[in-house]
C-alpha cells in the first residue's frame, strides 16, 4: 500500500471534521430555529409590523453570540490542552525514566508483550517523548485539536445562513401567509440541515433528519405558545 493510499484512507474517516462540523451544524440549526421562533413569537404576540425587523436583528445578534460563545468554549479546551502539555513536559524533565515506564505500561495494557512495549516506548521517546505522551497517554491528536477561530467563524456563517431561510418566509404579502411561509421554509431548512449533517458525519439519513426537524418544530411551537400568552395578557 502506497503513502497516497494511506492518506486517502485517513481522509475517509470523519473525526477530523468534528470541530467545525459540530459548530456549523449547531449554528445552522440555531439560526433556523431561533430566527423562525422569534418571528413567530412576534406574530403571535400581535406585533406583526416588527416581524421582518425582528428577524434581521435576531440573525445579527444570534450570529455574534454564537461566534463569541464558540470561541470562548473551544478556547477553554485549547487552554486545557496547553496546560496538559506544560505539565507533561515538566514530568519528562523531572522523571524521564518514570515517564518511560508509564508509556511502556500503556502499551502493555493495549496488548503488547513487555519486551515489545519497552522497545516501542523507547523508540517513541527517542523520536519525540512529549508528543508520544500527549498522544498515547492523554489522547491529544493533531486532527482533533481544538481550533477556536475555526469554530467561531463556522458557527457565525452557519447561523446567518440558517437564519436567512425563515427570513425569506417573512417576505410573503399577508400576515397569515408570512407565518405559514416561515414555518414551511424552516421545516425544509431543518430537513436540509439534517441531510447535510448526515452526509458529512456518515450517520443514518432518516433518523438524523427526523431528530433535527422534530426538535426544531418543537422549539417553534413552544415559542408561538409563549407569544400567544403574552398577547392575551396584554403586555
Amino acid at each position: 500500500m502506497s503513502l497516497d493510499d494511506v492518506f486517502q484512507r485517513n481522509l475517509d474517516h470523519k473525526v477530523h471534521k468534528a470541530g467545525w462540523l459540530r459548530a456549523a451544524v449547531l449554528g445552522a440549526n440555531d439560526g433556523l430555529v431561533a430566527t423562525a421562533s422569534l418571528m413567530i413569537g412576534i406574530s403571535a404576540a400581535g406585533k406583526s409590523d416588527f416581524i421582518f425587523t425582528g428577524g434581521c436583528a435576531g440573525i445579527a445578534a444570534g450570529a455574534m453570540s454564537m461566534a463569541v460563545g464558540e470561541y470562548i468554549s473551544v478556547r477553554s479546551q485549547t487552554d486545557i490542552e496547553l496546560a496538559d502539555r506544560r505539565i507533561e513536559a515538566k514530568h519528562l524533565e523531572i522523571d524521564p525514566e518514570g515517564e518511560l515506564e508509564e508509556l511502556t505500561h500503556i502499551y502493555i495494557q493495549r496488548g503488547l508483550t513487555r519486551d515489545l512495549a519497552e522497545q516501542v516506548a523507547k523508540a517513541m521517546h527517542e523520536k519525540d517523548a512529549l508528543e508520544a505522551h500527549l498522544r498515547d497517554e492523554l489522547g491529544q491528536f493533531e486532527h482533533t485539536k481544538a481550533r477556536p477561530v475555526q469554530a467561531a467563524v463556522a458557527s457565525a456563517i452557519a447561523y446567518t445562513t440558517g437564519g436567512l431561510v425563515p427570513l425569506l418566509g417573512a417576505l410573503a404579502p399577508s400576515m397569515g401567509a408570512k407565518v405559514t411561509s416561515i414555518v414551511v421554509f424552516t421545516v425544509f431548512g431543518l430537513a436540509g440541515t439534517g441531510f447535510i449533517s448526515s452526509r458529512l458525519a456518515g450517520s443514518s439519513l432518516l433518523p438524523t433528519i427526523l431528530r433535527v426537524v422534530i426538535g426544531g418544530s418543537l422549539g417553534m411551537a413552544i415559542t408561538a405558545g409563549i407569544g400567544s400568552l403574552v398577547h392575551l395578557s396584554g403586555i
